[in-house]
């Protein structure tokens, strides 16, 4: 299994800051740079005898390889080639027949993977999702998810919802301001939250989806960690598991969701925010995670994924992540992310949660143009205005109808 991205780069500085990652020398970074900016394509961690069937069959093609080892494990090195779709497709078949001539199967493995990704970065097309009887279209607009918190400590609107009628009211409230989705949490992730019991989780979410499962035709997500929690709750009548923790925290989610046919949203997570390579890591962490989903029976066309702004990342991880989410299109899965509110726009801003309405757009509308296609957010219908707009730009006039 290899990390592929197709790189490019939003200035000369983010090049060079990708090549010191692998070199480790600044001044070397700044020079080679130019040789890869604005856009590249980028192999991390590869073995050596596939990186030097990679460096033969490029330079054979005329291309330019660039290599480091710097902070990686010994024997294995991080690559970057010049070029564009054209040259690096016909990259796969070279590295088809290398593999075939030195017997390698690694080789074949990244030749596979890298025609994989390499579609995949052509275009995402239109298709739908079955949520257990319900639909979403991915791919022809942006959807909106609209955040449901039935608890009383979330970080923005805690204690708001708590009541079961207002909770209704505010969720009809959603869909007619332009929700596709509502996602109904009852556990607080915010930095420092305090876990609940399963039996608490219970109580506040079940009666909440049971109501709304006879009440509305949008899909019901829930929001949880927790097996037990998204079982009954897809027995309630809920659609969609959304998972902050990826399917890791709870080792019978992903069987669940396959059990009940339920879409997933995998989220990238972790104990601590420390990277070497940040999107690289979360690239990883998805491919790894489709697999113990994929392992589970979980079908692929049921999987969607988050990158996780908030957690396990400051500020800047989180603007980096925004800027550069079009190198998880060679994933081929949807994108979702949900920077409603969030602490780096209050860190931007210097302005407290109820006035960050202007930052969440901002968020929003960068995150749509590199290729978000579900935003979760608070404000649901500012947001749906914003994805509108933002579509009409980025998709053309007709996907904002």
């Amino acid at each position: 299994m290899f990390t592929i991205r197709v790189l490019h780069f939003n200035s000369f500085e983010e090049a060079e800051a990708e090549i010191f990652l692998m070199t480790g020398d600044r001044p070397e970074a700044a020079r080679l740079a130019r040789a890869v900016y604005p856009a590249s394509l980028k192999l991390d961690v590869i073995p050596k005898a596939v990186a030097d069937a990679v460096n033969t069959a490029w330079t054979s093609q005329g291309g330019k390889v660039l290599s480091g080892e710097f902070g990686l494990p010994a024997g294995t090195s991080d690559l970057f080639l010049d070029g564009n779709l054209a040259k690096w497709t016909e990259l796969v078949r070279r590295l088809q027949e290398s593999a075939e001539d030195l017997g390698n199967p690694e080789i074949r493995t990244l030749g596979v993977e890298l025609k994989e990704v390499l579609q995949n970065y052509e275009g995402k097309k239109s298709y739908a999702i079955n949520c257990r009887g319900r639909s979403l279209t991915v791919g022809r607009r942006t959807l909106i998810m609209g955040i449901l918190n039935v608890t009383p400590d979330s970080f923005s609107d805690g204690g708001r919802w708590t009541d079961i009628d207002a909770a209704l009211d505010h969720a009809q409230r959603m869909i007619e301001d332009g929700a596709d989705i509502i996602d109904v949490g009852g556990e607080s992730t915010r930095p420092g939250h305090i876990p609940v019991s399963l039996d608490e989780e219970l109580r506040r979410v079940l009666p909440v989806v049971e109501r709304l499962a006879s009440s509305v035709e949008v899909p019901i997500s829930v929001d949880t960690s927790k097996a037990q929690v998204a079982r009954r709750a897809l027995e309630a009548g809920a659609h969609i598991i959304n998972d902050v923790w990826g399917l890791h925290a709870d080792p019978e989610m992903a069987e669940v969701a396959a059990r009940f046919a339920a879409p997933v949203i995998i989220m990238h997570n972790k104990d601590k925010p420390l990277y070497r390579s940040l999107m690289a890591e979360i690239s990883l962490y998805f491919k790894e995670t489709v697999s113990l989903a994929e392992k589970a029976g979980v079908k692929r066309e049921k999987i969607i994924l988050d990158p996780g702004l908030g957690f396990a990342k400051n500020a800047e991880h989180n603007l980096e992540v925004t800027r550069r989410l079009r190198e998880l299109a060679g994933l081929g899965f949807p994108i979702l992310i949900g920077p409603s509110r969030k602490n780096t726009i209050g860190k931007v801003l210097n302005m407290p949660v109820d006035q960050r309405v202007e930052g969440t757009a901002a968020m929003v509308a960068a995150g749509i143009i590199n290729g978000a296609d579900i935003i979760r957010v608070h404000d649901v219908k500012e947001m749906t205005r914003v994805a509108r707009m933002t579509d009409a730009i980025r998709r053309g006039l007709a996907s904002s109808v």
